[in-house]
C-alpha cells in the first residue's frame, strides 16, 4: 500500500459519511486516498486492504455542502449510481485542495487522459538560485530578520506578527529581489509553502483567492510565522489574562492526533498545538474554530508510550498509543498515526515539561 498512498492525494483522518449505508453511515475518521479512477477509504493508514472504494467515472462533485449546518469544509460526491459521499476536511484550504485534485480526476477519465496530479497551489516560477527554506531561516534571524510586532486593527490585537509590506521592504533591502512586484511573487511563493501564514481578515482573504495575488503588500495585512508564539487578542482588555498567558509561548509541533474522550471513552480526532515558555499543548476540532476544545498544562506531565488499554475495543486502537500525566494527575490518552509519529511526540512534550514554566 505504500507505493500507492506515495503516488496519489492522501490525508490522514479525513471525515468521511456515507448514505444509504452502504460503508458508513456515521462521521468517521477515515485515511482517504485520490486514485486514477476512485477514491480509497482504509480505516487506518497501515491497513493492507481499503475498506470501500468510490469509481469517479460518471461522478459529480459539490463544495462547499450546506447538507450539515454546523459542519464546515464539507464536500459531497456522488457517483454514478446517484449516492451521495459526504467528505470533511480538517481547514479551508485542505477542502479545495480535496476538490480540485478530484474534479481534474474525474475530467480526465471523462476525456480520455491520465489523471497525474499536480500541486494544488498557483504555480507560481523562482529563479533556481531561491531557496525558499534557507530564506525563511534568515527571516527570521533576531537580529536582522523580519521585527515581530504587536499589531491593533478592528479592536484586535495582533501579537507576535507583521505586515505585508515590512516582508516586501526585507526582502529588498537583503537584496533577495530586484523589485516589488518579483517580492510579491517570492512572497507568494512563502505563503503558499507554509512559511508565512496569514493574520486577520484582509490577508486571509487574500490567500484564499478573493485577491489579485495571494499575498499583499500592504501596511494593514498582517502575516506571521508558523513556529512564532502568535496569537490574537480580542477588544476586550478584561479577558481572562492567565488564558491569555497559554498562548504566548512559541509553537514547537502541531498536527492531527486521536484523542480518548473522559467519560464515554469514545476516540476523536484533534487538531493539537505544543508550545513551550508557558508548556501547554491545545486541542482544537479539526473541522474549525480558533478557540480550544481544552488545555493541558505540561509543568511537571509525566509522557510514556502506551501498549494496550484495558477499557477500549481491540479495534478502536493500534500500538500508537501514548498517555500523559499532568502534575495534577489527570491522564490523557493520544493516539498516533504511526510509531515515528508517537515517538516524535512523546519527545518534543518530555522537552518542553522539562523546561517550559
Amino acid at each position: 500500500m505504500g507505493c500507492i498512498l506515495s503516488a496519489a492525494l492522501q490525508a490522514p483522518f479525513l471525515a468521511a459519511w456515507s448514505q444509504q449505508g452502504s460503508m458508513f453511515n456515521t462521521w468517521k475518521p477515515m485515511w482517504v486516498v485520490l486514485l486514477e479512477d476512485g477514491i480509497e477509504f482504509y480505516k487506518r493508514k497501515s491497513d493492507n486492504s481499503p475498506k470501500g472504494m468510490i469509481p469517479l467515472k460518471g461522478s459529480t462533485i459539490n463544495s462547499p455542502c450546506q447538507d450539515f449546518g454546523k459542519r464546515m469544509f464539507v464536500f459531497k460526491l456522488t457517483a454514478a449510481k446517484q449516492q451521495d459521499h459526504f467528505f470533511q476536511a480538517s481547514y479551508l484550504e485542505e477542502r479545495d485542495a480535496w476538490v480540485r485534485d478530484i474534479k481534474k480526476a474525474i475530467q480526465c477519465i471523462d476525456g480520455g487522459q491520465r489523471f497525474a496530479r499536480k500541486s494544488t497551489r498557483k504555480s507560481i516560477r523562482l529563479p533556481e538560485t531561491i531557496n525558499l527554506s534557507a530564506l525563511y531561516l534568515s527571516m527570521k534571524d533576531p537580529e536582522k530578520g523580519i521585527k515581530e510586532l504587536k499589531l491593533e486593527k478592528d479592536k484586535k490585537v495582533f501579537n507576535h506578527c507583521f505586515t505585508g509590506t515590512a516582508v516586501i521592504d526585507w526582502l529588498v533591502s537583503s537584496n533577495s529581489i530586484r523589485n516589488r512586484k518579483e517580492g510579491l511573487m517570492l512572497a507568494s511563493s512563502l505563503l503558499n509553502e507554509g512559511y508565512l501564514q496569514p493574520a486577520g481578515d484582509t490577508s486571509k482573504a487574500a490567500a484564499e483567492g478573493l485577491s489579485d495575488t495571494p499575498f499583499l503588500d500592504l501596511s494593514d495585512a498582517y502575516y506571521y510565522f508558523p513556529d512564532s508564539g502568535f496569537f490574537c487578542e480580542g477588544n476586550s482588555s478584561d479577558d481572562d489574562v492567565v488564558l491569555k498567558e497559554e498562548f504566548r509561548g512559541m509553537i514547537v509541533k502541531q498536527g492531527c492526533l486521536l484523542k480518548q474522550g473522559h467519560r464515554r471513552k469514545n476516540w476523536k480526532v484533534r487538531k493539537f498545538v505544543l508550545r513551550e515558555d508557558p508548556a501547554y499543548l491545545h486541542y482544537y476540532d479539526p473541522a474549525g474554530g480558533e478557540d480550544p476544545l481544552g488545555a493541558i498544562h505540561l509543568r511537571g506531565c509525566v509522557v510514556t508510550a502506551v501498549e494496550d488499554m484495558p477499557d477500549s475495543k481491540k479495534y478502536d486502537v493500534e500500538n500508537n498509543l501514548f498517555e500523559i500525566i499532568t502534575a495534577s494527575e489527570v491522564h490523557y490518552y493520544l493516539q498516533a498515526a504511526s510509531s515515528a509519529e508517537r515517538t516524535e511526540w512523546i519527545k518534543a512534550i518530555q522537552s518542553v515539561a522539562r523546561t517550559g514554566k
